[in-house]
């Protein structure tokens, strides 16, 4: 394609073959592309599709599973109405490498539009990050972040949840994933297809004027990063334009109320992958039909724009809409005149490009001729692969007894990255911007919205992922992210109800590394089943690897969405009440392995902390039934840094109230473990602050959860840890400073 000034494609010769055989003739440029997008491994999931079927997708709670742009769980009942909640969970990695700025804000701009295009009002947004640690990769760091920000809080979407992990590993390969939240009654749900009987009906365009920007993206988006090709690979990232994004989904809030209004059930979907091409195609065949386009009609910023670029460039802030026709002026008078798209940005509007046909063929028209014409499902039905992969042994070390010098090591691990304060990051962005936010991030273990006026609904949201578990276990590294995000969300008193997840890993054709993400969807599954709950979106970004081999570290990234009945109930790590006592839920052992205090020891090769899921289930279960009955005043997660940390950074959040802890010895409440992994070891847990312990530990019986009494709450600035004492805010200053100058 080299002489259209194009890129080469991605297509292996297997599949060119396959191509050039089932059309039977010799493709042009414009189906050479298309098929390049749609069969990519962003698009097609050819790898790993297989493997994903075997993830739960079906729950109590579940209106709408993986397979349309987002999924969608019931929050509850108000004022006779039914809401739900609809969740996506997306990666942006490569792009997020290449151009760190756009990169990272338009993988804020693609998740909002998958939420959007549900009909649902958009409610919030969350990053979970990974970070290399060289200058380069500091400089990629602040782009990202500030690329979130700028974008997020320009279209006045509340930032409520997001982590962070640095590791050298990811110097060539950050990664970028995004989730989004969105509200919508459950009878106006719309969906991502050609609705039923839609033959004939309108196929419209939504948005930006299509440029050269973004074109190749979904392949690009397929193969390991080369930093020889990184000029080139610029053009593949999309060019964001917040202040458009921010008019398109007002606009669009319009036209649903219209649309419940006349009750016309339509179909929606947001123009990512693939562009024009992608996104019409998929509408189409979802609904069993085809379409014919003519691609001068799409809006373009250079007259001279290829046909391939044209219908396969990714240019952002684009939806399209399947509307019957008597509705299509209507449509275009919302976008184009009472918002006025067109005096918003050069170009944009909405514009009507096609027909839906009822024969199942997808075909393209451009300056009179026809430049594309396959079978909509040859085209995205897609193809797959059973690549072989050898599964990573699961992780077998001994566990080591450790004592320490807790007076030394503590604001070590205060100090660590993946412990220290992510204010510096989080703060850029804007957490409670349309008043619904509750619990704002960086104040719980989870973030918490009440997104209907009035309600005492409302909804948390969590993520979770260890990288250091990753390199070591993949399996172990899954089951720990869907844990530790479940119980994010029943630590503020929410039922977890759904999981979304970002699997990212390394090149999916070798199979050692294939082998890893295989090991991890195993272990998300047999998680969430242990858990009851359902996976209801996703999305696997393989190939996050640089051009010398090196692979991130498996990464499986889970979100959990958890409901709360009455937003009264929501507790907080700050603590409470002097003379209350403090008590922990989840046993300790000596292992170490993959944890932050063992990386000071380098005890990477020894036992990883053992999680056995039934008795995680009654623990959480436990904590929320406690929340409920009013028993619990404050509580916290132990995760990165184990109890020692957890019990800082309660303190921590307690500072303007002046109330700090006196914790027993650890022989006193963890007697069957050494020092080191009673302070510092990761096997989980939570942290509650209660206010009538008697009543606590008789409610505890009841249900038969052990607990252990770790000290009560005092008031001062001293933190006393069995024999030590520490001053609050000399460990406050280890804690809040590693970030502050990291981003220049």
């Amino acid at each position: 394609m080299l002489e259209l000034g194009l890129p080469e494609i991605a297509l292996s010769p297997e599949e060119r073959k396959r191509v050039v055989e089932t059309l039977g003739r010799e493709p042009t440029p414009v189906e050479w592309f298309a098929f390049d997008a749609q069969w990519s491994e962003h698009c097609s999931y050819k790898s790993s599709r297989r493997f994903l079927r075997n993830l739960p997708t079906s729950g109590e709670r579940v209106i709408l599973g993986p397979g349309e742009d987002a999924g969608v769980v019931r929050l509850g009942d108000y004022n006779g109405e039914s809401y739900a909640i609809v969740v996506a969970h997306e990666s942006h990695n490569h792009p997020s490498q290449v151009v760190p700025f756009e990169g990272a804000a338009t993988g804020i701009g693609g998740i909002v539009r998958d939420v959007l295009c549900m009909g649902a009002e958009v409610i919030g947004v969350a990053d979970p990050l990974r970070f290399g640690t060289s200058a380069w990769a500091g400089f990629i760091a602040q782009g990202v972040v500030d690329g979130i920000a700028a974008y997020g809080n320009a279209i006045g979407v509340p930032n409520v949840g997001g982590d962070v992990a640095f590791d050298p590993r990811f110097d060539d390969n950050v990664l970028v994933n995004v989730v989004a939240l969105g509200l919508v009654k459950e009878r106006d749900l719309i969906h991502s297809r050609a609705p039923r009987g839609s033959a004939g009906w309108d196929i419209v365009l939504v948005g930006k004027a299509t440029d050269r920007s973004g074109f190749g993206g979904a392949s690009f988006s397929s193969l390991q990063l080369d930093a020889q090709d990184a000029e080139a690979n610029k053009g593949a990232v999309q060019v964001p334009d917040a202040f458009l994004k921010s008019v398109i989904m007002r606009a669009s809030y319009r036209v649903f109320e219209l649309l419940r209004r006349e009750a016309i059930v339509a179909g929606f979907k947001d123009l990512g992958a693939g562009g024009v091409m992608g996104c019409t195609a998929e509408l189409v065949a979802s609904g069993g039909y085809g379409a014919r386009i003519d691609l001068d009609n799409v809006p373009v910023t250079d007259r001279d724009l290829p046909a391939p670029v044209i219908a396969v460039g990714e240019t952002q802030e684009r939806l399209c809409w399947i509307v019957p026709p008597a509705f299509t002026p209507r449509l275009l008078e919302v976008y184009n005149e009472e918002f006025g798209l067109p005096r918003v940005a050069r170009g944009a509007g909405a514009t009507p490009i096609g027909k839906v046909i009822a024969e199942p063929r997808y075909v393209l028209s451009h300056r009179g001729s026809v430049v594309m014409d396959v079978p909509t499902d040859f085209l995205c039905g897609g193809i797959a692969y059973e690549r072989p992969y050898e599964l990573p042994s699961r992780h077998e070390g001994e566990a080591v007894s450790r004592d320490v010098d807790l007076h030394a090591l503590l604001p070590k691990v205060l100090a660590h990255l993946d412990v220290c304060s992510r204010a510096p990051i989080f703060e850029r962005y804007d957490g409670v911007v349309r008043g619904t936010t509750a619990i704002p991030r960086g104040y719980a273990d989870a973030g918490v919205l009440v997104p209907i006026p009035g309600s005492p609904l409302a909804v948390a949201l969590a993520v979770a992922g260890n990288p250091r578990l990753g390199a070591i276990d993949p399996y172990a590294a899954a089951v720990a992210a869907v844990v530790e995000a479940a119980r994010n969300v029943a630590a503020v008193g929410a039922r977890p109800v759904a999981l979304t997840d970002c699997l990212n890993f390394g090149d999916a054709d070798q199979p050692r590394q294939f082998g890893e993400f295989v090991a991890a969807v195993d272990g998300l599954a047999e998680a969430a089943t242990a858990l009851e709950t359902p996976f209801v979106s996703g999305n696997v970004s393989l190939y996050n690897t640089s051009a010398g081999g090196n692979a991130v570290p498996a990464s499986p990234i889970v979100a959990c969405v958890g409901v709360l009945e009455n937003v009264a109930n929501v507790v907080t790590p700050a603590l409470r009440e002097r003379g209350s006592a403090l008590y922990l839920i989840g046993p300790r052992s000596d292992a170490l392995g993959g944890s932050v205090a063992g990386s000071f020891f380098g005890a990477e090769n020894e036992a990883l902390p053992r999680i056995d899921l039934a008795e995680v289930r009654a623990e959480l279960e436990f904590v929320r039934a406690a929340i409920d009955e009013g028993l619990v005043l404050a509580a916290h997660d132990v995760s990165d840094g184990g109890v020692a940390v957890a019990l800082c950074e309660m303190v921590f959040a307690s500072r303007e109230r002046t109330l700090s802890a006196r914790i027993a010895s650890h022989g006193a409440w963890a007697p069957q473990t050494a020092e080191c992994g009673a302070w510092f070891g990761e096997s989980g847990g939570i942290v509650v602050e209660v206010a009538a312990a008697e009543r606590f530990r008789a409610f505890a019986r009841e249900r038969g959860c052990a607990i252990w009494r770790l000290g009560d709450v005092i008031a001062g600035d001293t933190l006393v840890f069995g024999e030590c004492e520490f001053a609050v805010e000399s460990l406050h200053d280890a804690w809040s400073s590693p970030l502050r100058g990291f981003y220049r």
